[in-house]
């Protein structure tokens, strides 16, 4: 049986409640606080859902993971990192970072990230939990991505991309940042083609979990001072 989130409560239900159909859906309701948001990443869940749903939490299992040493270059972009094609920067604009993200796709009908998602994670960005990556073509903001820190681990949201290999380029600059700040795992929630080429893999939810208890409030560096 689903479980109905209150609103005077920030509890989560054990990650084992969570649905095996559809796969990981754990709890509905609730509200989108900073705080509500913050205790669902820490307990291992986060929000996805479409406009007019409620408000839906997922913890899959397998759970989809990149690992720092793992992440994988193509040759195409490994050529674009050594030519340093593009500039990247971190928290220079947030805002358009996001709203490039919720912007409508060719292979996808509507977005998840609501006009009431945009708040809630500039919210969570004003409090220094959320991030973004910008990547730069001569001034123009041609890709990038945003998601959550916390301790040793990043919370992987959503990217986009408006020039060839964008996204990825920004993302393989953040993992390696990640990477010198001692960062162990980066959190991509669910399996895409996009992040399988880049070295992402499925890991049971019960591992994931563990790296949640062993490095959540574990000290981390901010790559996006850099």
């Amino acid at each position: 049986m689903l479980t109905w989130l209150q609103r005077d409560s920030l509890k989560f239900p054990p990650l084992e409640k969570a649905m095996r159909d559809p796969n990981g859906l754990l709890a509905a309701g609730g509200d989108l606080s900073a705080d509500r948001l913050i205790q669902a990443y820490r307990h291992g869940c986060f929000p996805w859902f479409s406009e007019g749903q409620p408000i839906l939490w997922w913890s899959p299992d397998p759970r989809t993971v990149l690992f720092p040493d793992e992440l994988h270059v193509s040759r195409s972009l490994g050529k674009l990192l050594r030519q340093k094609r593009y500039e990247v920067t971190f928290d220079q604009d947030f805002p358009a970072v996001i709203r490039a993200c919720a912007a409508p796709r060719d292979y996808a009908d509507g977005t998840w990230i609501t006009d009431a998602m945009q708040t809630a994670y500039m919210e969570l960005h004003a409090r220094g939990y959320a991030h973004s990556v910008e990547v730069w073509d001569q001034g123009l903001l041609v890709g990038g991505l945003y998601g959550l820190a916390m301790g040793q681990l990043f919370f992987g949201e959503s990217m986009f991309s408006r020039a060839d290999n964008a996204s990825k380029f920004g993302f393989a600059t953040l993992v390696n940042h990640l990477k010198d700040a001692g960062f162990v795992l980066i959190d991509c929630q669910m399996p895409t083609d996009h992040l399988h080429s880049l070295g992402a893999r499925a890991i049971p939810r019960r591992e994931f979990a563990g790296y949640l208890q062993q490095h959540l409030d574990q000290p981390g560096r901010a790559p996006w001072v850099c």
